[in-house]
């Protein structure tokens, strides 16, 4: 992977330490301008980060996610990841909208899905990217031509290490950033580039002995502090596994369709969280408080047609199925009446047949809830 910068360009003209740090300061005022709410800089050294990196990979905590594996060392030394690299530009953008239902009142409500606050809106990993690049765009009017690549959760990268070490916060118990004017409610992007830029003081941590993160998380996958068992979060198995959920974990996902925050939700810091005005991240098809049956009975081109720009497109409808079907069993399972059971039970009846063995598995253990059998 190389930079953005032509072949042959001429040699960059800021060299000076005082020019430098005037350009650092230069574009954390114009990542700001861009809607950026915070800009740090930091050096590519992560040898601790590496090693907690390889330590969680062979306890294989990451799960099917064979992409945290496949690059070697390139995660954690970004001038191998791309030649030239000597500094980092890390950016947050905060995303908690400022229009949605609240969680607490989705959480509680068992017919209704609840979706991941972060995919709500457009993808993320659009909007961040293309303002990275009128970021790097930036740059370059007032410099020229430098040696830069843009990453937005898409290659392998550290980035909340490389967060961290430029002052945007520190790595909580969750393993989530937090920032203690802003919380952890934000999304993260890189600029790689070969500017040697004075850098940034490393965040320290506040987590002090604090474990709600930990106590809330519904199937335990915080295993320890500081440490996540991929395998068990309901974000992974809602998002990243392809298979069948683990029977054992699916009453404890409830009605997380896609994703989950309850770290982020009880986490202190976050009564500091600010909400985003993007409108890119406003809610799109009321998918902050969607109806479960609604939600199950869309066919595929409805579903590509929902969640085009989106986030949640990557799963596919066939894990959207397997993930609505829990969340409709787990419904079941809470009913009082008869009556509150028969629309949930026609919903499910309908998808019996369906062509993925995968739905139709989960379809079935949905099923069984009626009955109050105990799968776990």
């Amino acid at each position: 992977m190389t930079f953005n910068k032509k072949s042959g360009s001429s040699p960059n003209p800021v060299a000076h330490t005082q020019d430098l740090t005037e350009l650092s300061l230069l574009i954390k005022q114009w990542g700001m301008e861009l809607g950026f709410q915070q800009v740090g800089i930091t050096g590519i050294q992560l040898p601790e980060d590496e090693v907690h990196l390889q330590r969680w990979l062979d306890r294989k905590h990451h799960g099917e996610m064979g992409y945290m594996a496949a690059h070697g060392i390139k995660r954690s030394r970004p001038d191998q990841l791309v030649a030239g690299t000597t500094r980092v530009i890390s950016v947050r953008m905060d995303y908690l909208p400022t229009k949605s239902t609240s969680i607490t009142q989705v959480l509680n409500n068992p017919m209704s899905g609840y979706i991941s606050r972060y995919s709500l809106g457009r993808d993320y990993h659009k909007v961040l990217r293309k303002r990275l690049q009128k970021l790097a765009s930036r740059i370059e009017q007032a410099i020229g031509e430098f040696g830069y690549r843009a990453f937005v959760d898409s290659a392998p990268v550290l980035e909340k290490s490389l967060a961290q070490n430029a002052g945007l916060g520190w790595i909580g118990k969750h393993t989530n950033l937090i920032n203690r004017q802003a919380g952890s409610w934000f999304f993260l992007g890189e600029l790689y580039t070969d500017l040697p830029l004075p850098v940034d003081t490393k965040t320290s941590a506040h987590c002090g002995q604090c474990v709600a993160c930990i106590d809330i998380c519904p199937t335990k996958a915080i295993i320890a502090p500081y440490q996540l068992d991929a395998r068990l979060c309901i974000s992974y198995l809602t998002i990243e596994l392809e298979g069948s959920i683990p029977i054992a974990l699916r009453r404890n996902i409830g009605n997380r369709i896609y994703g989950c925050d309850d770290c982020q939700l009880v986490c202190p810091w976050n009564r500091f969280a600010r909400h985003s005005s993007e409108a890119d991240f406003h809610p799109r098809h009321q998918l902050d408080n969607p109806d479960l049956i609604s939600l199950f009975q869309w066919s595929e081109q409805t579903f590509l047609q929902k969640t085009s720009g989106s986030a949640i497109r990557r799963i596919g409808h066939h894990r959207w199925l397997r993930n609505i079907a829990i969340a409709l069993g787990n419904a079941l399972h809470h009913c009082n009446a008869p009556h509150e059971q028969v629309p949930i039970i026609n919903a499910l009846k309908a998808q019996t047949s369906h062509p993925s063995n995968i739905v139709k598995e989960h379809v079935q253990w949905a099923l069984q809830q009626q009955k109050g059998l105990n799968q776990q």
